[in-house]
């Protein structure tokens, strides 16, 4: 019993120790959902935001926000094709670790551009706006290079793969037809034996029954077919039959 007890035991630790497993392995991906739901809203409000700045506040307010909007646009859309194609191909990890440096570039010089949405002196504003617009475009060129690079070497891997799979396809469907070459007759095989059987009768015509009879069967059994006996006026009572049947006898007139 105290075996028993013993083992029960263990078995119900080992549960309950699953179950607190799955029950944190669960709260964890909850949370990373809740964290992931939220970081998207809050981005989503951000963008809409700097849309409306951008058309509604002219001058230097409405370019900081053109500025801002732009850099994220570029970013998050690089940021998205590397992290997309990396587990189908590992040699992006190097642009993976360049775009992360190229990140906190990025990250810099938002920082700057939303300093200067809060910044009551039009002119600082005015004169900062040249230096963060090379440079935010300096940035967005080498994102943009980034992901169309990324993009351009996924769509040519994709069609030399669809080249690959086309002219495996073009074999297999020849290879499937094979059959039709194998199943043509050979020309002027039947019209050869066919005049060569009637292109020898006799001189007068009238060319003895048995060589007939012998050269069809002759034939038939070269082309392993059963022989079989020329009909003729003979008696069917001493007609030759195969070898397995009995021969006729007449019928007794006694």
């Amino acid at each position: 019993m105290d075996a028993a007890a013993a083992i029960f035991a263990v078995i119900f630790a080992i549960l309950v120790a699953f179950a607190v497993i799955a029950a944190v392995r669960t709260v964890r991906a909850v949370k990373r959902g809740v964290d992931r739901t939220v970081t998207q809203a809050r981005r989503t409000v951000e963008d809409t935001r700097l849309k409306a700045r951008q058309y509604v506040q002219p001058g230097p307010g409405g370019e900081v926000a053109q500025l801002r909007l732009s850099l994220r646009t570029s970013m998050r859309a690089t940021q998205d094709v590397l992290r997309a194609a990396l587990p189908e191909d590992a040699s992006l990890s190097e642009s993976l670790a360049l775009f992360e440096r190229l990140s906190a570039h990025a990250h810099e010089i938002d920082d700057d551009l939303r300093k200067l949405e809060t910044e009551p002196d039009k002119g600082r504003v005015a004169a900062r706006l040249p230096e963060l617009r090379e440079r935010t475009e300096r940035v967005t060129h080498s994102a943009d290079s980034l992901r169309w690079a990324a993009q351009d070497r996924a769509r040519q891997f994709a069609d030399d793969d669809l080249s690959a799979l086309s002219e495996q396809i073009r074999m297999e469907t020849g290879a499937l037809r094979h059959w039709e070459t194998e199943t043509e007759p050979v020309a002027g095989t039947g019209t050869a034996a066919a005049s060569g059987a009637g292109a020898k009768p006799g001189a007068s015509g009238g060319a003895p029954k048995a060589s007939g009879e012998a050269s069809a069967q002759t034939g038939a059994a070269a082309a392993g077919e059963p022989e079989r006996a020329a009909i003729t006026g003979r008696d069917t009572w001493r007609q030759a039959g195969y070898s397995w049947q009995k021969a006729k006898r007449p019928e007794s007139t006694a």
